[in-house]
């Protein structure tokens, strides 16, 4: 007797549990620390819970663990299933991003590409914002000298760029981001300040946020959010608030790695807005459940970190994540977006 009853303990447990990780944002758990983590790699949670209910469905041959085992093969078929669904909605595939140069202001192409502390090198990136006639380039984890490479190359391309970068140290490349904006859309000066920490700053790693200078034209901020690593919750989680509140105005494009899925969103979205006022392209391309991070995993297998969001003045045109360029060092997947004014 007493065995049975600790089996279906187990069970109850594991039904809790599992109910709670499938959707944490139910219960206000979305940004607590293992929860934080299931979300983050949904793909990869359903896969290891398929798994684990095959080894449970094994135990069912002998006749003691029968229903043992088919109980706990439910519980966890029933997670992978809600996982699986979750990224299903969100969205498998995306759209052909690429349009070309414009030098129309009513569309604006953006790319983002953490680089992994500059292991693309900058023929690699300028080619890729060639090819894909980008007009915003989102560089976490890169250098002004890079930077600068790769505006040399694009201007050599047909595509001159302008270089805005923000560094809390020299010392980490991590500690760098950089942003490029097409002269077609406008002068633009970085009103974010060079040091960690709200309300001017995300907290370990620098978000360079640049406003036009006559005024006329988006926000544009090329982000990098602290990975929700245990000592670094607290400041992930002050990441995405101000992050958030970047994008309270009524004209914004966020662009960057994130370290934040959907449900970590949850909450912090306004007016109909994921994060802030601002929405995110993934979600309206068709490719919200695609993973950008790592690289060494399939796509359906990772995290979608890497995000590209707007104010509702702009409509998604095309969203897709590039998986051709898997071998050039990164352990993100650049992601690029076409954004069209709408109305």
């Amino acid at each position: 007797m007493l065995p049975r009853l600790l089996g279906w303990a187990v069970v109850v447990v594991t039904l809790i549990a599992a109910t709670i990780l499938a959707w944490p944002q139910a219960f206000g758990l979305q940004n607590q620390w293992i929860a934080t983590h299931v979300v983050a790699l949904r793909g990869a949670a359903a896969l290891a819970a398929l798994v684990i209910a095959v080894l449970f469905v094994l135990l069912t041959v002998p006749r003691r663990t029968r229903r043992f085992g088919i109980a706990m093969a439910t519980v966890l078929a029933l997670f992978a299933a809600a996982n699986i669904a979750v990224l299903s909605v969100r969205g498998l595939g995306g759209s052909d991003a690429s349009a070309g140069a414009s030098d129309a202001v009513d569309e604006v192409t953006v790319l983002a590409w953490n680089t992994l502390g500059e292991v693309p090198d900058a023929q690699t990136i300028a080619s890729l914002a060639l090819d894909e006639g980008a007009d915003v380039i989102a560089l976490p984890e890169t250098t002004d000298p890079l930077g600068e490479e790769i505006a040399i190359a694009m201007r050599e391309g047909g595509r001159p760029m302008w270089v805005h970068t923000q560094f809390f140290d020299q010392v980490a490349k991590a500690r760098s981001t950089t942003l490029l904006i097409s002269p077609d859309l406008g002068d633009y000066e970085v009103t974010s300040a060079d040091w960690p920490g709200p309300p001017d700053n995300t907290n370990t790693l620098p978000t360079v946020v640049a406003d036009p200078v006559d005024g006329d034209g988006p926000r544009i901020v090329a982000v990098h959010a602290v990975a929700p690593i245990r000592w670094e919750l607290r400041n992930w989680r002050s990441d995405l608030d101000f992050i958030g509140e970047l994008c309270a105005g009524d004209d914004v494009i966020l662009a960057g790695d994130f370290n934040a899925t959907l449900d970590h969103f949850a909450g912090r979205g306004v007016d109909g807005g994921d994060l802030g006022r601002c929405r995110d392209a993934a979600l309206a391309g068709g490719a919200a459940g695609v993973g950008t991070w790592p690289t060494d995993v399939p796509p359906l297998l990772g995290s979608p970190i890497d995000h590209v969001l707007a104010t509702p003045n702009w409509r998604v045109e095309a969203f897709r994540v590039v998986g051709e360029l898997d071998d050039s060092g990164s352990d993100h997947r650049p992601i690029v977006t076409r954004l069209v004014r709408a109305g």
